[in-house]
């Protein structure tokens, strides 16, 4: 017994399948894997100098403030503006193409 595909199925796969969907999938690799990439390079730099540094961690900066604060407040400061270029790369780059596939599918 076969089972046939309805018309929503097929429609979706086609834009699945277009060169608008592709270009939508390259333009969010393009900006996750480096960030991504790059966030846990700096966290894993991070865990390896409180591990194998902790004099270099340890050193003032500014009264009680050390090298290793910094750098742990450095990681929050990262994920905020990590998150504030996601959402100026989805609202310039993503959203407009997303929203074009979205209204050619449902206009089908």
């Amino acid at each position: 017994m076969t089972v046939s595909a309805s018309p929503a199925e097929t429609s979706w796969e086609q834009v699945q399948d277009g060169p608008e969907f592709t270009e939508l999938r390259r333009r969010l690799r393009r900006f996750v894997f480096p960030m991504t990439a790059a966030f846990l390079v700096w966290y894993l730099v991070y865990v390896v100098l409180a591990d194998y540094a902790p004099e270099f961690m340890a050193q003032r900066v500014a009264g009680n403030i050390t090298v290793g604060l910094v750098l742990g407040i450095g990681q929050f400061a990262s994920t905020f503006l990590i998150t504030f270029l996601y959402v100026r790369h989805a609202n310039r780059r993503l959203d407009p193409l997303a929203d074009k596939i979205r209204t050619d599918l449902e206009s089908r």
